[in-house]
């Protein structure tokens, strides 16, 4: 039995954002205006909403402001949209000049604050991980997941090839699987039913989802047989935890062995606030 291992990712954060700065800093004044996969919004609104995301990090967590802290609520979701809107709204008048500079500011900031942190240290919760609270590390990795998927939208938004070397990817990956024992927490099954799931490329690789105790646990290693095998080109993994494609499309990708009803459960998970 091997368990899966804190991911330690605050070394990426400065090569993700130079290659995203590099990218930013040649594109033309129509490649900006260019639509996204998100909706409605252009690669400058998600330059935006990342800068955004940086200086919300540095005043909440480096500085321990709280005026912009949302409380938990039913309709979190919707709120968080709302400000990441008013942010992106209120901040269009800004040059893609002045843009690229405060994110090369913010984001080296940004990483000098999380290299003070203890990353073993329990923080806050990771919503799409369960209701527990979660290590600084989790909250870290998952701050860069963000980064790295926003990008991936830029990229596409401008037909260049997405950050998916291995380097970048597979700790993306890594990250994301993490919500697969929330998404099974309500699948009753045996003891030591095993869920295995592959991801074939240069940057995947197998996780195991145990049942054990009553609880779904995640695993690189176990020593006993999956009663369902899912197994998917890194491509669409990634794209099924972020909803960048529709289940059903996933599925119709996916190599199944064994169990299809444990294996549908699989399909379900989202690692994004959504």
């Amino acid at each position: 039995m091997k368990p899966v291992e804190p991911i330690v990712v605050v070394d990426l954060f400065e090569p993700m954002l130079d290659r995203l700065l590099q990218l930013l800093r040649q594109l033309s004044e129509q490649e900006w205006r260019s639509a996204t996969p998100c909706e409605g919004w252009t690669v400058k609104d998600i330059a935006l909403h990342l800068l955004g995301d940086e200086i919300g990090q540095l005043s909440r967590g480096r500085d321990k402001d709280t005026s912009s802290t949302l409380p938990p609520g039913a309709d979190l979701v919707s709120r968080i949209n709302r400000q990441n809107e008013l942010w992106v709204e209120a901040t269009r008048r800004m040059s893609p000049h002045l843009i690229c500079d405060l994110l090369d500011a913010t984001g080296h900031e940004v990483v000098q604050y999380f290299k003070c942190l203890d990353l073993m240290a329990m923080n806050g919760i990771v919503s799409w991980a369960g209701p527990d609270p979660a290590p600084v590390w989790f909250d870290v990795a998952r701050e860069y997941t963000e980064r790295w998927h926003h990008q991936q939208h830029i990229r596409k938004a401008v037909g260049q090839p997405g950050l998916t070397e291995a380097v970048f990817l597979t700790p993306v990956l890594d990250t994301f699987v993490r919500a697969l024992p929330y998404t099974f927490h309500a699948v009753s099954a045996p003891e030591q039913t095993v869920v295995r799931l592959t991801v074939v490329g240069d940057a995947g690789q197998s996780w195991c989802l145990l049942r054990k105790e009553a609880h779904w646990s995640l695993f690189i290693e176990t020593r006993f047989s999956p009663a369902a095998i899912v197994t998917l080109d890194q491509e669409t993994a990634w794209k099924l935890f972020t909803k960048g494609i529709a289940k059903e499309e996933a599925r119709e990708k996916a190599h199944i062995q064994g169990n299809e009803a444990l294996a549908s459960t699989l399909f379900e998970a989202v690692a994004i606030i959504a």
